[in-house]
């Protein structure tokens, strides 16, 4: 599935939850169930600085895609940063680097973060974007 299906499919999920609080409930909730990160890969290189919290996006590029996975000590950050990294996981890095993420704001989770939140968020797909743009220069 290319990424303008999984922003589609995402949208629609999203806004079926008719109140913003609701949907940034859900986000919470993503973050609580998504497995977490083996200790060993919450390491420095993986961390997204810029974060308030604890934040970590490992990458990898396989079979011509990229794969992301990550962890946080906060659970609005985990589910945001879960949300990220399954919409780009599957995607080849040329569709990824010329997509920001901004559907976000769209569906109203962005208008309900603080704003140091909303940076950490930035970071995630700075980080994620950065990834993809190194693996086009491998291939």
């Amino acid at each position: 599935m290319n990424l303008a299906d999984k922003q589609k499919e995402l949208v629609e999920e999203i806004t079926l939850i008719p109140d913003a609080y609701e949907r940034l409930g859900y986000v919470v909730e993503r973050g609580k169930n998504a497995p977490g990160l083996e200790e060993d890969l919450r390491i420095d290189s993986f961390k997204i600085e810029g974060c308030m919290s604890q934040l970590w996006v490992v990458p990898e590029f396989r079979e011509g895609a990229c794969h992301f996975r990550s962890e946080s000590d906060s659970a609005i950050v985990k589910g945001i940063a879960s949300l990220l990294c399954d919409f780009y996981s599957g995607a080849a890095p040329e569709e990824i680097v010329g997509e920001d993420a901004g559907f976000l704001g769209e569906v109203g989770i962005t208008q309900h973060l603080t704003p140091n939140r909303r940076n950490g968020l930035g970071r995630i797909v700075e980080s994620i974007q950065r990834f993809a743009r190194s693996c086009l220069k491998t291939t």
